[in-house]
């Protein structure tokens, strides 16, 4: 019960729950949006802004075999009468309905510039005309026939059809695609002779299944044409009214006369911009996302039709530049079914608590629609509009008749017709007397004073009884149609027939039963060992480990990078080009690639941002690298902090992290990830700090943990000191360390004894203040070689066996000479191909 309240000035105010009044409102405008604006009327297949572009044009007499007129005119009288909003939304929406590459069966005629493919903008609207084309005359055909309801239009001074005729079955052949308020719909286009036949078949038979209908309907027909791979998700839209569908770019694969191929797309799919397709392949070119691509233009002409042109490499592999093609554009996209339209309820059809808005004798409801509802809606609207057509025709054919018999009946009796009329003082007077005489109402008697003497010829009055004879023909045929309603169904079936006669064409977009092929890239790449490097401002790049030679220790080294100022390498390991890498940050977050989706580069080029291969935040900076050949629950990731805590995680933990990241690690503040190491979980590990000291201790101290836990104690730092590597211990292997001023030495894992976590460790690097603090450390054999690099890109490759093997408290030897301000940034070694085989 409502609370009320009277004014002082004598009112009455109702009190209403605030949260009831919010709902209301926003379901009566939403329902607004949804009636009035966004979705299509599953009778005629039209939104409100399309329906009335179609009946102004229809008032303003432009035909299709008639002159154009300025689209200005039309805007104009389409918001002037029908559409309160704004200009844009009526010329955008005239546009569209002429842009053959955006309807399937185009119902406006544009003269001069409608907007292209390639996302060039319409020309304004007192600079284009347009007309109506000859289907869309066949939207409002007999609408003058009372075949539909008018409703007033927005200031009750005209009036609009609430829906058009629509002989035509819009909804299905071109589709549409809306966005409401809590809904969306996105309805493909098909082909009229499908759609006809299958209209057909439904009328023979109305119990027809989905599945039989979809023997007449293939399936979408795109105006761009392109090629459907796959049927499951046709189906599933026809069955369900969602699905998703998708569409593939038609290509030609072309040699020129030196033997260079190009792949040439004629076809793309349904609603993508040519100019951002040729814009995102140039990107992925220069950044070597996709490699053995040269260029690619937009090479389409009225004469030529669609050809955009993607040149490729001398030694490039067409079938994987496809595969990444159609994997990373919209040359392969995805189109998602939803069958949303507003169907006519009647009132007792709807619970009382759903939204609705009235109209004549119809409530409107958004529904979602099966391929047998479309069709069964079209054929119940062309239904009624056939049957109010006939009683109108009927209607007119017996008023007419009945003119006509007055006219007999007064030629047969012209005398007496004669003297009354002219003995009778007015008109009025001889009407009277008329009707009284012949038993002739109001509508008679005006024919017979309004009847010129040339009626009295002997062959006017024949032509009189033929009329007659052709009316009552006409008239027993109309009341036999409505006498059996399977003739007008069979009408609706012959009348769509013969629109598919005068207008259908074959099919443009291809089906194929397939799914999309999907191309193991990995397979087609060469399997080799490269060498990838990361500097401090995020540049990255791999280069195969072919284009370095080994040098003999003390080198100079060669340049590896060519950077900008204020960059260096920080970052260097050796991987092979189909190992996963991953990515361990300072923040503690983990994302991984594939080694090959690096482009590839030059050993003195900059690279590419990493930024462009995953998702880094601002302030986040790659701190450690794992590379690995699967994600496996047989593996474990062992990390070290610069605090010297440790945790270990299954490397399934890490399997979903890809580009976007996942958590690796709970750091503390001032921490930050230094290390992470691939370990079978039941190894030593070996902790090194900057400061020279490191600690031995067993993995299986420290239990699994998830991906968002902290970790525990590893080593107990002295002040000032910091852990700078942790690696496993490995049988028949030493450790090498290497300082940031160059020096290192290799030291033997059996000098260090086992000790607990939490304990301060053993000397590993004496003269640490002249030498350089330690920067890393890596396990190595005899056979191994190892490359460093500097910060300023100098890079060295050198084997393990030259490196002298010292004690523990020794201070190694010169590896790399570099001067000053320079200093040794990173390391790794490069596997031998007894050590790939075991990968």
């Amino acid at each position: 019960m409502l609370e009320e309240e009277k004014t002082p000035e004598g009112g009455t105010v109702i009190k209403i729950p605030i949260e009831d009044e919010v709902k209301q409102a926003y379901i009566d405008y939403s329902m607004s949006v949804i009636v009035q604006r966004a979705l299509p009327d599953v009778r005629d297949g039209l939104k409100p802004v399309h329906r009335r572009i179609m009946y102004a044009m229809d008032k303003l007499n432009l035909s299709s075999g008639g002159k154009t007129k300025k689209c200005a005119t039309i805007v104009g009288e389409v918001l002037g009468h029908y559409h309160p909003h704004g200009d844009a939304s009526v010329y955008d929406a005239l546009v569209r309905l002429g842009q053959d590459f955006a309807q399937r069966y185009t119902t406006v005629t544009p003269q001069g510039n409608f907007g292209t493919i390639a996302g060039d903008p319409p020309a304004a609207y007192r600079y284009t005309e347009a007309k109506m084309s000859k289907i869309t005359e066949e939207m409002t055909a007999d609408i003058n026939k009372e075949t539909v309801d008018m409703v007033s239009n927005f200031d009750d001074t005209t009036v609009e059809p609430s829906v058009l005729p629509g002989k035509f079955p819009f909804l299905l052949c071109n589709g549409t695609t809306g966005i409401a308020v809590g809904m969306a719909s996105n309805m493909p286009t098909h082909n009229l002779r499908e759609v006809a036949a299958a209209i057909a078949a439904y009328i023979d038979n109305p119990e027809i299944t989905i599945d039989e209908l979809m023997t007449y309907i293939k399936g979408p027909d795109f105006p761009t044409g392109g090629v459907i791979y796959g049927r499951e998700g046709i189906k599933k839209a026809y069955r369900t009214g969602r699905g998703r569908i998708t569409i593939r770019s038609k290509f030609n694969i072309e040699t020129d006369k030196k033997g260079k191929e190009r792949i040439v797309f004629t076809e793309v799919p349904y609603g993508v911009n040519t100019t951002n397709i040729i814009k995102r392949i140039n990107e992925l070119a220069e950044n070597k996302v996709i490699e053995g691509i040269a260029d690619a233009n937009d090479e389409t002409s009225d004469r030529v039709g669609m050809r955009l042109v993607v040149e490729l490499k001398k030694n490039a592999i067409t079938k994987i530049v496809l595969n990444q093609l159609f994997a990373k554009t919209d040359l392969q996209s995805n189109f998602g079914v939803i069958n949303l339209a507003l169907v006519p309820q009647q009132k007792d059809g709807l619970r009382y608590d759903e939204p609705q808005l009235q109209l004549p004798n119809v409530y409107l409801k958004p529904q979602v629609l099966t391929l047998k509802q479309l069709i069964q809606y079209f054929v119940e609207h062309r239904d009624e509009v056939i049957t109010r057509r006939t009683i109108y025709d009927l209607k007119v054919a017996k008023h007419k008749m009945k003119i006509l018999q007055a006219l007999i009946t007064a030629i047969n009796n012209i005398d007496e017709v004669i003297a009354i009329i002219k003995s009778s003082r007015d008109t009025e007077e001889a009407k009277l007397r008329l009707e009284k005489r012949f038993d002739f109402d109001d509508e008679q008697a005006q024919a017979i004073v309004d009847m010129p003497l040339k009626r009295l010829t002997h062959l006017l009055i024949e032509d009189l009884q033929n009329q007659i004879k052709e009316l009552q023909a006409l008239i027993d045929y109309l009341e036999d149609l409505l006498a059996h309603h399977e003739k007008i169904r069979q009408l609706i079936k012959d009348e769509t027939n013969e629109l598919a006669e005068k207008y259908g064409d074959d099919r443009k977009t291809d089906i194929v039963a397939d799914e999309v092929e999907q191309i193991n890239t990995e397979d087609m790449i060469k399997e080799e060992e490269v060498v990838v490097m990361i500097s401090k401002l995020g540049y990255i790049k791999r280069v195969p480990l072919t284009q370095y030679k080994a040098q003999s220790r003390g080198g100079k080294g060669s340049l590896s990078a060519t950077l900008i100022e204020g960059d260096y390498i920080n970052q260097i390991f050796t991987a092979t080009t189909k190992s996963f890498i991953t990515f361990f940050t300072n923040a503690g977050k983990v994302y991984w690639i594939k080694v090959h989706e690096i482009p590839e580069a030059s050993r003195s080029s900059r690279g590419s941002s990493v930024k462009s291969l995953i998702q880094l935040s601002p302030d986040e900076e790659i701190s450690t690298i794992v590379t690995m050949k699967d994600y496996t629950d047989q593996q474990y990731i062992f990390m070290s902090t610069a605090n010297g805590t440790v945790k270990k995680c299954k490397t399934t933990e890490f399997a979903n992290a890809k580009t976007r990241g996942v958590i690796g690690i709970k750091l503390h503040d001032g921490d930050h990830l230094v290390s992470a190491m691939l370990t079978s979980g039941n190894d030593d590990a070996m902790l090194i700090t900057r400061k020279g000291q490191a600690l031995r201790v067993s993995e299986e101290s420290v239990r699994p943990m998830g991906r968002a836990s902290s970790g525990v104690t590893g080593i107990r730092l002295a002040s000032g000191d910091e852990v700078a590597a942790a690696i496993s211990v490995e049988q028949n292997k030493d450790a090498l360390v290497i300082t940031e001023k160059g020096y290192g030495k290799r030291v033997g894992f059996d000098e260090f004894g086992k000790h607990g976590r939490g304990t301060g460790g053993q000397k590993i690097f004496g003269n640490i203040e002249g030498k350089g603090e330690i920067i890393g450390a890596i396990a190595v054999s005899e056979t191994d070689e190892v490359i460093c690099m500097s910060g300023q890109g100098k890079t060295l490759r050198v084997s393990a066996a030259m490196i002298s093997k010292q004690g523990r408290a020794s201070s190694g030897t010169r590896i790399i000479n570099i001067d000053e301000p320079d200093y040794v940034v990173g390391f790794d070694k490069v596997a031998n191909e007894d050590e790939k085989d075991k990968e």
